[in-house]
């Protein structure tokens, strides 16, 4: 049978020590003279739309979408600087896990992430990750994450002329919004305690599969090729 298995990006399968909230606080300096503007906003989980409009909330500035988007543009600007300094590194079992997901008949690999594309993309470009994931859905589609499963299902259809349900669907995520991004449509979940979510919260989510890292490849690659 098929299966789409959809990774998330930050605390999933890198960190970045950081980049994505440097720019962010950079970006709304720049444009609003404010310092340190997204201090205390928990990015976990989020999309980089709804994170933006939460900053611009604590200026009372959360319905002005001209501005969202005008942050956004400039948060990539210094983004793309950010992940060329080199800092970060890929989680633990990343690289294996891909590799053997990849070489599987009936496995396709996809991200279901937060980030708007084109910082997914910046994300990874450094690790020369991009190369698994031909498909996607993105925070740039949608604010809600919750949204973004059947835009991936539907990306890949598109791309492999393959259809499948969102049954035949894994996410694998760090946080509980990852879990209930999968389980609003029916899918199934990893949750990886790789981020800020250690394991013991991670499994009051009722993820199907809860894991301290991505190190032991043959029990996910055999979990998911048995789902």
């Amino acid at each position: 049978m098929l299966t789409f298995v959809l990774f998330d990006i930050d605390g999933t399968l890198v960190n970045l020590d950081g980049a994505g909230s440097r720019s962010l606080n950079w970006a709304m300096e720049e444009l609003l003279q404010v310092t340190n503007g997204f201090q205390g906003i928990d990015f976990a989980g989020k999309t980089d739309l709804q994170i933006i409009r939460e900053g611009l909330g604590t200026l009372g500035l959360a319905e002005q979408d001209d501005l969202l988007h005008l942050l956004l543009d400039r948060y990539l600007v210094h983004l793309r600087a950010e992940v060329s300094t080199g800092r970060g590194h890929v989680k633990r079992g990343v690289r294996e896990l891909l590799s053997a997901l990849q070489d599987l008949a009936g496995i396709y690999l996809g991200l279901l992430t937060g980030n708007a594309e084109t910082g997914a993309r910046l994300k990874l470009e450094p690790f020369g990750m991009n190369r698994y994931f031909p498909v996607g859905a993105f925070g740039s589609d949608s604010e809600d994450r919750n949204l973004l499963l059947p835009i991936a299902v539907q990306r890949l259809q598109g791309l492999e002329s393959v259809s499948l349900s969102h049954d035949r669907c894994v996410v694998i995520g760090d946080t509980p919004k990852d879990v209930e991004c999968a389980h609003v449509h029916g899918a199934s979940a990893i949750a990886v305690a790789t981020g800020t979510y250690p394991l013991n919260e991670l499994e009051k989510t009722d993820a199907e599969l809860v894991i301290a890292d991505l190190s032991d490849t043959k029990k996910i690659v055999d979990w998911i090729r048995n789902k």
